[in-house]
């Protein structure tokens, strides 16, 4: 059998507690996953994991290197290997363009939505490279912020560009070890960090505006993730969009 039909294939799932993050850990232990749940408060990783055997709650703060390096030993020492990193865990850093945000707001954001995931990315490249079999994927959570702004989100936006160098560079060094890298970036996924902009009650256009957009389920999100995941070692989807229907995204504003 090929690595991604074997079963209890190991992942990493950040930002497990809550949203997109939840969902994808919820649907990777459905799917016969093993996985580690991280995330910044051990009670919501515990309400994600719902007591599954296969549910590994790890409390980490991606920020801080000492916090990943114990979230990936830990689940090394349970599991042997890690197959899969989904990098999540994100914010979506204060509403302010960029002659308005303050240097404290914008390293915070770059700290958790970029350091965070190259932290995470560069511990599971090592394991990645040491265990036998060799290789493994990771798919990062962009945005499609990556692609067009929201007016008043320089932080978040410049971190989700970034992010999409990231997810090439890791996929172009990883191709020697079996490693490959993706990128999902998805649009008004129903979820808390949609309400804190106003997705469901209007949200800011480009015009200045507002106006209530389109959401869809964040398990069909999920589903997205788990595609990019089971790909065979032969694939790499390098990056997938997912929007709600209809959202202003192609012609926004």
């Amino acid at each position: 059998m090929t690595r991604q039909h074997l079963p209890g294939r190991v992942a990493v799932v950040t930002g497990a507690g809550s949203g997109i993050g939840r969902a994808v850990a919820r649907l990777m232990l459905a799917d016969g996953y093993r996985v580690a749940l991280a995330g910044r408060r051990e009670a919501p990783l515990m309400e994600t994991g719902a007591g599954h055997a296969q549910a590994l709650a790890v409390p980490c703060d991606v920020t801080a290197p000492d916090d990943v390096e114990r979230l990936f030993a830990a689940v090394l020492q349970r599991w042997g290997r890690v197959d899969v990193l989904f990098n999540n865990a994100g914010v979506f850093g204060p509403a302010a363009s960029v002659d308005e945000i303050s240097p404290a707001d914008w390293d915070a954001t770059v700290a958790v939505n970029l350091t965070g995931s190259m932290l995470c990315a560069a511990a599971a490249v090592r394991a990645m490279k040491a265990q036998s079999p060799q290789g493994g994927r990771i798919i990062n959570n962009g945005s499609i912020a990556a692609h067009s702004p929201r007016p008043r989100t320089v932080a978040y936006t410049v971190t989700k560009h970034a992010m999409t160098g990231l997810t090439k560079s890791i996929e172009l060094d990883g191709r020697g070890f079996g490693i490959t890298c993706g990128q999902i970036d998805i649009g008004n996924t129903a979820t808390e960090l949609m309400d804190t902009i106003g997705v469901g009650s209007g949200a800011v256009q480009a015009d200045g505006s507002s106006r209530v957009e389109p959401t869809f389920p964040v398990d069909d999100a999920a589903r997205a993730v788990l595609l990019m995941a089971g790909m065979p070692p032969s694939a790499s989807v390098g990056s997938l969009v997912i929007t709600a229907a209809g959202m202003p995204f192609i012609g926004r504003g």
